[in-house]
Parts: structure tokens; C-alpha cells; sequence
């Protein structure tokens, strides 16, 4: 019952039938990405529309600036897992990258309209979110059992989804409420971002080695495809490459690659159904609210079934969901069927996918490079998406929509069979332990 009360995986096995709790840590960090993503996406929700529609830019226009938003953070995030990893600085560097987040909501609410400053602005909060997100991804795989850590990433991912769902809301009450005075979304996303910078400082424990009542790194997987070596050593490369030697790690890296680079954003995908369905531009902001509401609905689920069955069929089928959304959209379907299906179905898409990829590389990482070594994998799908965003566009600029659809279809099928063979199973599932 020791695990069951406090998540440590030093913990002895708790017994068959008995249901253990989240850890702790996992649930603080939860609270502080529900806070954060609150102030984040209060700013963001529109953004798709206002540059499309507003601004009148281009479908390649936005694929680049889509693309760049998602993958100009990913040498940041190596950087932050690279730093976090020396010493086991997690919180700190976590911290870093919460609090200049939250600044850069300040930054927009004193730019005064001035676009150089709002670039600045939001570029300081891509970096922020780039800082962040391997050290806190890396706080949950240290603190939570191997055999959990799908459940520990479903349980995160949904509070990080029930903020996403907030934000919107709030941004368009305060919008509705003061007449469409953009400063106050700005001054209270800002005050937000600062209390959720204020709960990682109060909430999430200080360091993750060297003391008792840290939990101890999970045993060095014996399996094939994992790696049994000593902490990391060689420098900055050393630390981000070595885990790279891993013949199973390096198979999730290339696959988190491939599946990347046939993903289209889902800026893409809304601004399509708009297209497709001729709604009035007014709703425009909410069709992400029905994609997070499934993704809440279903993040913890699809990561208990993870740690159950294997991490790696999820992640399959998750994908394999986004290839039926790609379909519906290009089905001669009623539109109330498009509309609710693609918004199922890419809900499914995340939460079979998102805290799943961390769950299934975070037994093949040794003992300091937990941080590092996830932050490969994040990059990799980051600058995949990247590639994945300014093709899209210019297909769409060059041929239209439905070409652009259809090459995206036929890249994902192609991804999926690769992954379908490269992809290993972990050391914890039963076909590793009949070896």
C-alpha cells in the first residue's frame, strides 16, 4: 500500500485489484499547466482567423508562420532538457520557462499595437513553452512508476486540456463583457500566467535526485531495444545524443519524426472545415473547444488502456484517428456529420497520442537524461511539423485544398505503415519479457 499512498516507484508493488492514486507531483504539475493554459490559450484563440480572414494571408503565408510557431521552439527545448538534466534542475529551468511565458502576456498588453512588439511577444512565448516543456515532462516520468507512466501522462494531459478548454471561454466573456477591449484579455491572461508561475514555485518539489523523499529513477530496462549504461556524460551533445545508441530509442525518435511530418496542424484543419462548411466566421474560434473536449474526455482512458495493452498500439490508432479526419473532410457527407466527426476524431487523435509518445520513450532514458531525452523526441516532432505545415501550404497555395488533403492523406498512410514496423514495444510489455 506504500505506492498506493504515496506514487513513488521505489515503492514494493502494491496488490493485485488495488487502485493506485496519481502521484502527487503529477498532480500539482497538472495544476500548473490547467492555470497556464488558461492565460495561453485566452490569447490565442483566435489567432488562425484574425491572420487568415483578417489580415488576408495566404494559405503558404500562414503555413509558414504555423509551421514556424510550432518548430521555431525546437532547439529551445533540447537547450532546456540539455540544462535541466545537469544537477536535476527541473524546477528550476521549468520555472524559467513558465515565468517568461507569463511576461510575454505583459509584454502584449504594453506593446500598444505595435507589430514588432507583438512578434516579440509572442516569440517570448513560444521560447517560454519550449523551456519548459521537457523538464516538466521529465518531473512526471521521475515521479511516477513505469507501469503508470501512461496514466500519470493521461491524468496531466487532461488537466493541461481543461485549461485549453477555459481559456477560449474566458477571453470571450471578457471580450463580450468589455466591448471588445483586447487589454483586458491581455491583463488578466497575464495575471493568470503569474498565479501559475506562483503555483510551480509553491507546488512542485525542489529537486528529483539526492534526497529521501525523492522518488528513485526507474531501473535500467534489461530488454532489447533499451539501453543499461551510466548517467550521462560527454557534455551538452553527450547528454541530448547518447541516449541515441538505443536502438528502441532511436526507432521512437525516427517514427515521432515520420508520423510528424505527415501531420497537418490543426489550424489547418479548422480553418478546412470552415471551408467546407461555410459557418459563419463568428464560430470560429469554438471548433477547438469540441477537439479539447474529447481530448479531456478521454486522455486519462486512453492512458490507463497504454499501460495495459502496450503503449505502442495507441499511439498507432491515435494516429490512424487523424487519417479518418483527413478523410471525412473530403467525404460527400452531410455537413452536421463532417463537422462532429473531425472534431471526434481529432480529440482521439491526442489523447491516444500526445502523453502516450512520452509514456512509451520514457523507459528506454537512463538516469540523467530523462529531460534531454525527451526533448529529441519532441524536437523531432516539432521540426517534423514544421516541414509538415509550409508543404501543406504551399500544396494548398499551388493545386487548392482537396489536392493539399489528398497528399496529406497518402503521407500519413505511408507514415503509419513505417511507424507500424519501426516502432518498439517497452521493456515493461509482455512480447519484451518472453524474450
Amino acid at each position: 500500500m506504500y505506492l498506493a499512498t504515496t506514487g513513488r516507484p521505489d515503492a514494493p508493488p502494491a496488490p493485485s485489484g488495488v487502485r493506485r492514486r496519481v502521484p502527487g507531483t503529477v498532480l500539482a504539475l497538472g495544476a500548473v499547466s490547467l492555470v497556464t493554459d488558461i492565460s495561453s490559450e485566452m490569447v490565442t484563440a483566435v489567432l488562425p482567423l484574425y491572420l487568415v480572414l483578417g489580415l488576408g494571408l495566404s494559405p503558404l503565408q500562414f503555413g509558414l508562420l504555423d509551421g514556424l510557431s510550432t518548430g521555431a521552439t525546437a532547439f529551445v527545448r533540447l537547450l532546456g532538457g540539455a540544462t535541466a538534466d545537469r544537477g536535476g534542475r527541473h524546477k528550476q529551468v521549468g520555472g524559467l520557462g513558465y515565468a517568461l511565458s507569463a511576461c510575454s502576456r505583459l509584454g502584449l498588453l504594453l506593446a500598444g499595437g505595435a507589430t514588432g512588439w507583438i512578434a516579440t511577444a509572442i516569440a517570448a512565448d513560444r521560447l517560454g513553452k519550449g523551456v519548459r516543456t521537457a523538464p516538466r515532462d521529465a518531473l512526471i516520468t521521475l515521479h511516477s512508476p513505469p507501469e503508470d507512466l501512461g496514466r500519470a501522462f493521461g491524468t496531466h494531459r487532461a488537466m493541461d486540456t481543461t485549461g485549453a478548454l477555459l481559456g477560449p471561454l474566458a477571453a470571450f466573456a471578457l471580450l463580450w463583457a468589455t466591448a471588445d477591449a483586447y487589454d483586458a484579455v491581455f491583463a488578466v491572461s497575464f495575471s493568470v500566467g503569474a498565479f501559475g508561475v506562483l503555483l510551480w514555485v509553491l507546488l512542485v518539489p525542489g529537486r528529483t535526485r539526492g534526497d529521501e523523499k525523492a522518488p528513485v529513477v526507474p531501473a535500467e530496462p534489461r530488454a532489447r531495444g533499451g539501453f543499461a549504461e551510466p548517467r550521462a556524460r560527454g557534455g551538452f551533445l553527450g547528454g541530448l545524443l547518447g541516449g541515441l545508441r538505443s536502438p528502441g530509442y532511436r526507432r521512437i525518435v525516427i517514427c515521432a519524426g515520420i508520423l510528424g511530418a505527415a501531420t497537418i496542424g490543426d489550424a489547418f484543419l479548422f480553418l478546412l472545415l470552415q471551408r467546407r462548411l461555410a459557418f459563419d466566421a463568428t464560430w470560429f474560434p469554438f471548433l477547438p473547444l469540441g477537439a479539447a473536449a474529447v481530448y479531456l474526455l478521454l486522455a486519462v482512458p486512453a492512458g490507463r488502456l497504454a499501460d495495459r495493452i502496450g503503449r505502442r498500439a495507441p499511439l498507432l490508432y491515435g494516429h490512424g484517428a487523424l487519417l479518418l479526419a483527413y478523410g471525412l473532410l473530403l467525404a460527400p457527407l452531410p455537413d452536421p456529420v463532417v463537422l462532429l466527426g473531425v472534431l471526434l476524431l481529432l480529440g482521439v487523435f491526442y489523447a491516444a497520442t500526445d502523453g502516450v509518445l512520452m509514456a512509451l520513450a520514457g523507459p528506454f532514458l537512463t538516469e540523467g537524461r530523462q529531460a534531454s531525452g525527451l526533448a529529441v523526441v519532441q524536437t523531432a516532432q516539432a521540426l517534423a511539423r514544421l516541414g509538415a505545415a509550409v508543404a501543406f501550404g504551399a500544396v494548398w497555395t499551388a493545386s487548392g485544398p482537396e489536392a493539399a488533403l489528398v497528399a496529406a492523406l497518402l503521407a500519413l498512410t505511408v507514415a503509419l505503415c513505417c511507424a507500424a514496423r519501426l516502432l518498439p514495444t517497452t521493456p515493461s510489455e509482455p512480447s519484451e519479457r518472453s524474450d
